[in-house]
């Protein structure tokens, strides 16, 4: 009784010094945001004397954030809802498949997750010129769902064979066709793994800086990321009004992933483990 109270307390303690790592630098970044940069280079840990929401302010307009919002925004939006409906339609088509020629798909799109995005980038960024996309908020979004879809036809894959080959006889009785039979019948009992690809998929488009740098050139379709970046100058960085937006632009995520945190693990489990 005592080893499992001690096991229990230094797993207990094991965890708090984790979570108080974790926690640190964004408690750092929280006070700092609320400093002038004559204060935060005085004592970087210390709180601040009073609540100034001028950084706060000046970021929200140095940044564009509305107009880099919108484009954040849009690119998650187009780049979840592709991701969703191709790797939809595609895992369901590989599961319901028997034979080599559907083994040696999925294994080509599993594979395709061991390629370094780093390997592919110059490529990828002459294609995106080539076909006129590049620096276009819709040719992004393609990228993210070309990028996208491997992991996400795993999981529908593996989601698939717990469903009963049953619901689809009886829909085909009924005179459903197959388009009909995944929308009607099989796509809507795929909602868990659904918002689990959604939110996974949208806190990377959401956090990535290197592909909407690759392929955004003008400011105007800058995402937040992107738009936070330029307030890193080459000879000045205001540190302060850099780390209130790094607030502003983390917020959406935080609030997103807290409140959707328990559809994440059940779906990644229920994806990666059934059938």
């Amino acid at each position: 009784m005592r080893a499992r109270a001690f096991t229990s307390g230094l797993i207990t303690a094991i965890l708090a010094v984790g979570a108080a790592f974790s926690f640190f630098p964004i408690y750092m970044v929280l006070i700092n945001s609320f400093k002038t940069q004559g204060q935060m280079f005085e004592s970087f840990l210390s709180l601040p004397t009073s609540l100034s929401f001028e950084n706060y302010a000046a970021a929200f307009k140095q940044i564009n954030l509305l107009n880099s919002a919108v484009n954040s925004v849009t690119v998650s939006a187009l780049g979840i809802a592709g991701i969703v409906l191709c790797a939809a339609l595609a895992g369901y088509k590989l599961s319901r498949t028997e034979g080599r020629v559907s083994g040696v798909i999925f294994f080509l799109f599993i594979a395709s997750m061991l390629v370094p995005f780093h390997s592919i980038m110059i490529p990828l960024t002459r294609m995106a010129k080539t076909l006129s996309v590049q620096g276009t908020t819709y040719g992004l979004a393609v990228i993210y769902i070309g990028l996208g879809v491997n992991m996400a036809i795993f999981l529908y894959h593996g989601f698939v064979k717990s469903i009963p080959r049953e619901l689809e006889e009886a829909a085909s009785i009924d005179g459903c066709g197959e388009f009909q039979t995944f929308f009607r019948i099989i796509f809507p009992l795929l909602l868990p793994i659904t918002v689990t690809i959604a939110i996974l998929n949208f806190l990377w488009i959401w956090n990535d800086f290197l592909l909407p740098l690759l392929m955004l050139t003008n400011a105007d379709r800058y995402t937040l990321i992107l738009s936070t970046n330029m307030l890193f100058g080459e000879y000045n960085k205001e540190w302060s009004l850099i780390l209130a937006a790094l607030v502003l632009t983390a917020i959406p995520v935080i609030l997103i992933y807290a409140f959707f945190q328990k559809f994440i693990m059940h779906g990644i489990a229920e994806g990666a483990i059934k059938g």
